[in-house]
This record gives structure tokens, sequence and C-alpha cells, in this order.
């Protein structure tokens, strides 16, 4: 029979045991900087396929001081063992824990150029990795386009004979793809390449029993797409302060402060590679949040996840449609990229190869506080090397790029709600004729232009738009122009680029709000509508998002552009007027007429 006193000692035992397990690992203890010695041995952690942490077997070469900048130090070691003598420095193993006498060294973090016949690294020691959470200051250059070369003394030492193989270069980030096509990753390769992401093919999503855990040597994602679609950066965890993780050893996109979402992630597979070995991985569930991303880590908490953009997309063809729900990651360098990269993906997944498809845009973008951005508009085949759908996604990720990086205020992104129609035939219409009523007006009359269109096959077609001269339209020649929007957007900025050239000055913004932004972006032309203009020259004030025709001299000097520069500009050619109709296809071409006040 058991003792009524044990049976009350064992439930409290076993929930201390349970707190123990709860509670994270202990901190590492740290192995000083200036202790480390050429010669030492030491072993590194990482994962190469599961969830299983090996370690590995390393032996110190040396300590460079400075060689990433102003107390930025590397330590140099050479990896040892049969498995890294086969991988070499593998992609994704950034941030994998380094330890001399069970002591925390720092993360491995760079390797030499390709081909290196020795699996040779360096490590940035842990000293400089914790300076990054107390947000030490942004690299001036993007790291992962930094090459440090070795001192001359090193190099030979090493036996590095070739110039490519003398410099040290940040472990390449794999970036995981979900739900995207291999033409689309193979199209944003190069890009992300740039920031030193290492775009690979494959990848899923992954189940939290395989997913590893988040302690030293354990595999940690950074989220950039989640959803339908899915983009992640995967590396190591070097360090762990309770919920604070410390990962990479290196910057992932040198952004600083950011709010980057952190997810698990299971390693599938390491795959050997002469020139660059990789890591896959899958991506599991979002568990916190990285917030700086420097020099020399990426520091997260486990615990709320950040904001992210939705994104709502119907893509429609042959009387099917496709749904997709995702979110991308918040920020103005990388955001307007990643919007592109899976708009022309839902594209691209409808495209039947060969066909001339019209593709039809709407939808909105919805802002905290403000009007939304309408998205409305048409695109045809064009004779362009690159992909229609890459213009068509191009063209809403140039909206969007403008709205989120804009001067004025940090916009609140609500959602991106987009439907586009691929229409298995060529809407389109060249301009091939006009010509107006009368020629001789007077101020205050309506004249009617008509205009002959050819489409790309089929009859002719006859199209009569009215347009009024204004009553303060001067007497003498007035110019119509019949055109598509791409002709007539492009005058109106020659127009406001003569005048800055003029004044020797670049032209700022016409808008000096974040609302007027919006509303510019609004009341812009369309690709599919026929437009008819007048010019008249006669001097033309521009004062932030509103257009004065034929302003007089007295308001002229009361808006003087040198004494609100920036915010004013004249042209010494005005638009009048301007009239538009809706055709339901896409115009190209113009024609210039002329009729005369009296």
């Amino acid at each position: 029979m058991t003792h009524p006193l044990r049976r009350a000692v064992l439930p409290l035992a076993l929930l201390a045991l349970a707190a123990l397990a709860a509670r994270p690992a202990r901190a590492a203890e740290i192995f000083p900087l200036d202790q480390i010695k050429p010669g030492m041995k030491g072993t590194a952690r990482t994962i190469f396929a599961g969830k299983v942490i090996e370690s590995f077997d390393l032996e110190v070469i040396g300590v460079l001081r400075n060689l990433i900048g102003p107390k930025q130090d590397v330590i140099l070691v050479r990896l040892l063992g049969e498995k890294t003598a086969y991988t070499g420095v593998v992609a994704g193993m950034s941030g994998s824990p380094v330890y001399i006498e069970g002591k925390l060294v720092g993360a491995l973090a760079f390797r030499f150029g390709a081909f290196t016949r020795e699996p040779i690294a360096g490590v940035t020691p842990i000293e400089s990795m914790l300076r990054a959470a107390q947000e030490e200051p942004p690299p001036q250059s993007t790291a992962a386009l930094g090459r440090y070369p070795l001192p001359e003394e090193t190099s030979t030492a090493l036996g590095l004979g070739h110039f490519s193989d003398r410099y040290l270069v940040p472990i390449e980030t794999p970036l995981s793809f979900v739900g995207i096509h291999p033409r689309v990753v193979s199209r944003f390769s190069e890009e992300l390449g740039r920031l030193g992401l290492l775009a690979l093919q494959g990848g899923g999503t992954a189940v939290p029993e395989n997913t590893s855990e988040l302690l030293p040597g354990g595999a940690v994602a950074a989220a950039l797409v989640t959803g339908d679609m899915g983009i992640a950066g995967t590396c190591t965890i070097t360090h762990r302060i309770g919920n604070q993780l410390f990962a990479c050893g290196h910057a992932l996109l040198s952004y600083g402060d950011v709010q980057l979402p952190m997810a698990r992630a299971e390693i599938v597979t390491t795959v050997a590679s002469e020139l660059s070995s990789f890591k896959i991985a899958n991506l599991g569930e979002l568990v916190g949040t990285f917030h700086q991303d420097r020099r020399s880590a990426i520091v997260g908490e486990v615990g709320p996840i950040p904001a992210m953009i939705p994104v709502d997309l119907t893509v429609a063809h042959r009387g099917r449609e496709r749904q997709y729900h995702y979110q991308i990651f918040q920020h103005p360098k990388l955001s307007p990229t990643l919007l592109n990269l899976t708009l022309f993906n839902g594209l691209f997944t409808l495209i039947e190869s060969g066909e001339g498809l019209t593709y039809r845009v709407s939808g909105q973008m919805s802002l905290r506080g403000h009007e939304s951005i309408v998205l409305d508009d048409m695109f045809g085949p064009t004779e362009s090397p690159f992909p229609d759908a890459l213009l068509v996604a191009g063209s809403v990720g140039q909206t969007f790029r403008r709205i989120f990086s804009n001067p004025f205020e940090t916009p609140e992104i609500e959602r991106i709600t987009l439907r586009v129609e691929l229409l298995p035939e060529r809407r389109a219409v060249s301009i091939e004729n006009a010509w107006v009523d009368k020629n001789d007006v007077r101020p205050g009359e309506t004249i009617h232009v008509k205009v002959v269109l050819r489409p790309y096959r089929g009859p002719r077609l006859v199209r009569e738009i009215p347009i009024e001269i204004p009553p303060q339209a001067a007497k003498g020649n007035l110019r119509v122009l019949v055109s598509d929007a791409l002709l007539l957007n492009r005058i109106t900025r020659t127009m406001q680029l003569s005048f800055g050239l003029r004044l020797g000055r670049q032209l700022a913004p016409r808008v000096s709000s974040l609302e007027q932004l919006i509303a510019l972006i609004n009341r812009e032309r369309r690709n599919d509508r026929l437009y008819v203009s007048l010019f008249q020259r006669t001097p033309t004030l521009l004062v932030e998002d509103k257009v004065l025709p034929s302003i007089p001299l007295s308001q002229m000097n009361v808006l003087n552009p040198r004494q609100t520069p920036g915010r004013t500009i004249v042209s010494y050619q005005s638009i009048l007027n301007e009239s538009s109709q809706p055709l339901g296809q896409v115009i190209t071409g113009s024609r210039w007429l002329q009729v005369t006040v009296r």
C-alpha cells in the first residue's frame, strides 16, 4: 500500500519535472574571442536531414580582425569529417553554432568562392551576434553582395592561388517555394540572388511533428509569403535566450529593423554540389517575429506574429476560376517584388502555350484611413520578349510600389483584392484615321471627332467622341490629339520634364500627401479607353495634384514655382480639355488634328 505522503508528493514531483521540461534550455557559456588560437578543435551543430541535430568537428585556422568592418572579426575554421568533406559548406548552414570546450564561439556564416577544394568556413563571433539585438548600425552595403578578400599571407598559407578563391562571402540562404511554378522561380531567381537568397525549386508545407525544435543547431525559417503560395528562407539557430533567437550569423536581407515572420522548418535533405551544396526545406507554422536583420545576425522572438499584407487573387480563364489567398511580408523594398512574383505565378499556371491573350484587371487596394486604390485596366499581347503576364503583374506591382514607398506616411494596406480575366483572343484596335466635323470653332462650342479603328481581325470600327472647346480658349490654333493612354501619359510627363530641364533641376513629386497620391493614381488613364485631347501653346500650372490650364499671369505670379519649389510646375503647353470613351479593347496609335478658334 502506498503511503499517503508519497501519494501527495508524487504529483508535485511530476509537476516539477514538467516545469523543468517546459523551461528553455540554459543559455550556453560563451568562449571569449580573445582566447581563440589557431589549432583549437571544436564542434558545430546543424541538421542535414529530418529533425535530428548532428555534430561535426572543426579546427580553428585563425582570426581575421576587422575583415567585415570595424570590430567585425571572422574566425576562419576548417570543417572535419567525412560528411562535410562530401558536402562542403552548405547553403542553409548559416547560423550553425560552433563550440570549443563546450562553450559557444559563434556561428558558421561565410564560405569561399565556388569550387574550393577544402570545406573552409568563416565564423561570426557570438559577441558580434549579441550586438545585433542592441540595434547595431546597419551595414553601408548589402551584406549579401559583400566579398571580403583575405589577407595575402592567409591566402598563401591556405594555398589559394586563384583570385576568385581569395574572398569570403556570406553563405547563401536557400529559399524554398511552395506552389510556385519552376519557370516563375527561374524568372525571379537572379533578382532574389542579388539579395543573397538562393532560389530553389522544391520544398513544401511541413507537418508540425516533422519540424525541428527551436534550439541551437535546429532550423528556422523567415517567411516571406504564406498561404496558398509560400516562400521562405531557411537558416540555422545559433543561440537562444528565453524566447529570443539568434540565427544565420549574417544579414538575411540587410533591412535593419524589420517585422519578419518567423516559422518552423523541416530539413528534407542536403544536396551535395561542387558548385554550392544546399538544404531543401519545408515550411512549418508561424511562431514569432524577427525584429532585427543586421550584419552579424537576424534576431527574433518566439511569440506574436507580425501583420502581413493579405492578397486575394482570382484568375478566370475559359469558364474556370482559380482563387488564391495568401499573405506577403511588409517591406517597401521587397513587398513589390513578392507581389509581382505571386501575381505572375497565379497567371502563369493558367496560360496555355502560344496563345495570344488579353488580360482584364479589376480590383482594389484597401488602405486604412484612406480611399481605396482602384485597379481597372486591360493589357493586350505584345511583341516584347518578356511574357505578357509579367507585364500585367508588373503594372499592378508598380502601383503598389508607388503607394508602399511614398515619402509622406507609412501606409497600412489592409488587403489587395484582384481579379484577372484571361480572354482567349486579341482584343486590340489601332487608330487608323481621325477627323473633326468642323475646323473653325468658337469658345464654348462642342465639336465631334470621328475616329476609324482597325481591329486585330474583323471590319473597321468608327467611333464619335464629342469634346468642348473651353470658354477660356484663346484665339488661334488648337491641336487635337486622338490617342491611346500610353502616348498621352508620355506627353504629360515630357511637358513636366522639359520645364524641369529649363530650371536645371529634377522635378519633385507634384503631390504633398498620400491622399493626393491616391487621387492621382485613381485618375490615371486606362489602356481600354480612346482619348481626345486639346492642346494650346499657353502656360499650364501644375500645383500638387491639380492642373490649371491657360492660367492668367496674375495667378502665375502668386503661384510662382520659384517660390514653392517642387510643389508647383509650369509647362508652356496646355491641355485645355480631355474626353475619353471606353471601348473594351486595348487601344494603340494616335492622330494629330488641328482646329482654329475664331
